[in-house]
């Protein structure tokens, strides 16, 4: 009798779930974007927002909020009702490297952000100025090497993917530069035009430069070749073997949403992302459409956090 109890329990649980996912949504969604307006995280949030609205029959109104690394946000998201009406956009670095850098994070991303859906795998350019020197990756590293410490590197931030993107190279190469943080891509990449720092693992803002001739793209940090460089090599085939420094950019939803909620988000999700206007989009800010299951995202966030947790520790590096 108790068996039977139980499994009745369990069925109409079930059965709720999927009445709840049917009669979702009755009411706009809102995205959190927890970086600012004009970054990879945002830009993609908006580029799925208007087929999922459209998907969904209701208005997804996009909202930032920006800081701490992308803390505020993912908090905001993660103390909200878990109804589905809240998600977060945030790149995986969150789940992935904020636990590390932050002595006290204001919640666990872990316990208290469940994954949703992949949207676009953001690979890391290597950039230098036209006039530099090197005209290679060999090229780099033997400068690297002539002038320990006598280089420097920019990034949108201590601990950012393009920080560690880079010290990765360095620990690999047996070469040293000097970072230089800053509070966004978009600064770094001007005093890189300007001849202020020598350079850049690029989230795909610098193309224009590189196609206009001003930079020099010299490797791509991804297992991979981008599809919008196939004549650039990777990292790995450069001899960095097994050298991933992307970042898998995502919609996260508070602990508790049903799972058959998320279910729909994804489903919903990774055919926009199968789309050519969608596709073409995410190509054209030099990211690649990732689609995933909730699951194979969240693996991918808990293999990157044990891996970066590594590198921050190795190197000392903390949070601004």
């Amino acid at each position: 009798m108790k068996l039977r109890t139980t499994t009745a329990i369990l069925a109409l649980g079930m059965t709720a779930g999927a009445a709840q996912a049917q009669d979702w949504p009755r009411q706009p969604v809102r995205i959190i974007v927890n970086f600012a307006p004009g970054g990879a995280a945002d830009l993609l949030a908006r580029v799925i927002g208007q087929p999922l609205q459209e998907a969904l029959g209701q208005p997804v109104v996009v909202e930032n909020k920006g800081g701490a690394g992308g803390n505020i946000g993912g908090q905001a998201v993660a103390e909200a009702a878990p109804d589905g009406y809240t998600l977060l956009m945030s790149s995986g670095g969150m789940v992935s490297t904020n636990p590390h850098l932050y002595s006290k994070m204001p919640f666990d991303p872990a316990k208290d952000l469940l994954p949703v859906a992949s949207v676009a795998r953001v690979p890391f350019y290597l950039v230098v100025r036209a006039d530099n020197g090197a005209r290679d990756f060999r090229q780099l590293t033997g400068d690297l090497k002539a002038h320990p410490g006598k280089r420097s590197f920019g990034s949108p931030g201590n601990g950012s993917a393009p920080h560690l993107a880079g010290e990765m190279m360095m620990g690999e190469t047996g070469t040293s530069a000097v970072h230089v943080p800053y509070r966004g891509a978009g600064p770094a990449l001007t005093d890189l035009l300007a001849g202020q720092i020598d350079f850049l693992f690029d989230p795909g803002i610098a193309i224009q430069y590189v196609k206009a001739g001003k930079l020099r793209m010299l490797a791509v940090a991804s297992p991979t070749r981008a599809p919008q460089f196939p004549d650039v090599p990777t990292l790995d085939e450069l001899g960095l073997k097994g050298f991933d420094a992307d970042a898998i950019f995502g919609l996260y939803a508070p602990a508790g949403t049903p799972a058959a909620v998320i279910g729909k988000v994804n489903a919903q999700v990774n055919r926009i992302l199968g789309t050519p206007a969608v596709k073409e989009k995410i190509l054209a800010m030099g990211n690649v459409p990732e689609q995933m299951s909730p699951e194979a995202f969240g693996n991918k966030g808990a293999v990157d956090f044990q891996r970066m947790g590594r590198l921050i520790r190795e190197k000392g590096i903390q949070a601004n």
